[in-house]
């Protein structure tokens, strides 16, 4: 089965009664044109969308197929992450955690609490949060939520030029 477009999402409504079968994304290729997987349901998939996902990428919920009975939509899998939270008496240090997660090109996302941030894994940038005084940090397997990204570079491949 070919996709070529984003129809809409589970969490609008509209596709009440119908089974729903997921593809898995992971979360850094969510914003990639072109996916060739296997649904949960054992469907063949192939996906080829426009370059609008390059700049919105594919979000949880994402109805890819729709053939009445049953909708195909998008899963992205919990991935390994770093929560790095500010101590409230050290509030000047989420400048510092933003400016070293941001020097990695790494992707962060704003936490659930206040003072707290998300970035995917890398051992050296956890050990440098960590490090860091009035910031505690650690290794969750989490759910990124896009709507909470901080950074631009989302979709992005993180990568640390300071070897």
């Amino acid at each position: 089965m070919l996709c070529e477009k984003i129809l809409g999402n589970l969490k609008d409504g509209g596709y009440d009664g119908r089974r729903v079968d997921t593809v898995s994304i992971p979360w850094d290729q969510a914003f990639s044109r072109i996916h060739r997987g296997t649904t949960a349901g054992g469907t063949d998939i192939g996906i080829r969308l426009d370059n609008a996902v390059l700049k919105r990428g594919l979000w949880p919920g994402d109805v890819l197929a729709d053939d009445g009975r049953t909708v195909i939509a998008v899963d992205i899998p919990p991935c390994r992450a770093i929560v790095a939270r500010v101590a409230a008496d050290h509030p000047h240090m989420a400048a510092k955690v933003c400016y070293e997660v941001g020097n990695r090109h790494a992707t962060l996302f704003w936490g659930e609490e206040p003072g707290t941030y998300i970035t995917p894994y890398t051992e050296p940038l956890y050990k440098l949060l960590a490090g860091l005084h009035g910031v505690t940090a650690e290794v969750k397997d989490v759910s990124l939520d896009f709507s909470r990204a901080i950074s631009s570079s989302i979709g992005a491949h993180s990568h640390d030029h300071h070897h």
